[in-house]
This record gives structure tokens, sequence and C-alpha cells, in this order.
């Protein structure tokens, strides 16, 4: 998908960038770079097919990047397929451009298209409210972790979303494997 000129576009993970991407998270998130960065190699490695991996490139250049992982979601009927979307990474030089913006549309455009009912996620909620995230506490959903600021355990609730698809979020080991649960 191509934006207006001087935009970046944003398309799925291409072989052979996941050096670059890489390279985005260690910019984007500095002294914990490292940290982001392996969660993400962690995380492409152990959902390779369920995960939805965009960049946003610019002039032949990795500038941003969004990764969205299975989860469940323990429901009172059965077990849901849901996504996370952590993390998402702007290179310091192209943010406040709508690099981030284009990069969570996109996805979750995508995963409509795809019949995820929902998505989840631990972030900013004056930023993520403007793509339909809304606090998930008062929707009926249990956070994986008390660690977890109630403000900011958000969910995006899809197209194929239904009411009886409450319930706790559980996230694949790789979070706790690199204890990127809760504030950092």
């Amino acid at each position: 998908m191509q934006d207006a000129p001087g935009t970046a576009a944003v398309r799925p993970e291409r072989p052979g960038e996941r050096a670059a991407v890489i390279a985005v998270h260690r910019v984007a998130f500095g002294p914990r770079g490292d940290v982001v960065a392996d969660l993400v190699v962690d995380l492409l490695t152990t959902s390779p097919h369920g995960a939805l991996s965009l960049v946003a490139e610019r002039r032949g250049s990795l500038i941003g990047h969004v990764l969205l992982t299975p989860a469940l979601l323990e429901a009172p009927e059965r077990r849901v397929d849901v996504r996370v979307l952590s993390p998402l990474a702007v290179a310091p030089d192209a943010r406040r451009r709508g690099v981030g913006s284009a990069l969570v549309r996109s996805a979750l455009e995508r995963l409509d298209d795809d019949g995820v009912p929902a998505v989840f996620l631990e972030g900013d909620p004056a930023y993520y409210a403007r793509f339909g995230f809304l606090a998930a506490g008062p929707l009926g959903f249990r956070k994986p972790s008390p660690r977890i600021p109630d403000e900011a355990f958000q969910v995006a609730r899809l197209g194929s979303y239904a009411p009886w698809m409450t319930g706790t979020l559980v996230y694949s080991e790789s979070f706790w494997r690199h204890d990127a649960v809760g504030p950092r």
C-alpha cells in the first residue's frame, strides 16, 4: 500500500529484511532496544505462521515495524484465537509523521479481513484510542498479569467479535520469557 508522497508505504515484511526490522526496534526503544529486538525475534520464531509482521518503508529504508502475534482468549464458551499488538516501533527521525498510525491501521484492517475477532495490547490509551482500542477490563476482559496497569490493557473488537467473547487473555510464552509484561 503506497501512501501520499513523502510518507511511508506499509507492507508485509519480506524475506531478508529481518536485520532491518531488528535495527528499527533497537533504535526506537533506546536503552531497551536489545530486549525488544530479542522479543521480536522470539515471537517471529515461535509463531511464524500466525504472526503479522508489517513494515513501513520510505525511499528504500525501513522506518517502522509492527508485530501482531497469536494469543488465546480463555472465554466461557471456548478458547478464541486473538492477536496481541506488540511491539510497535518507528525510527526516531520518522516519528510524528503518521508512520505508526499507518502501521496500526493497516494491521487492524488486515486482521479484520482475516476474521480475527479482537486485538489486545498494553499501551497508552491517548495514542491507541484513535484506532478503536478501548479499556479492556470494563468490557469483560481480564488481563494476563496484575503487573499490567488497568488503563494500559486495551482491546480493539473487530468485525467477527461476538458478545460472548470475553474472559482472560493468555499471552504466548515469549512475553514471559523476555519479561515483556507490564511496565518496563
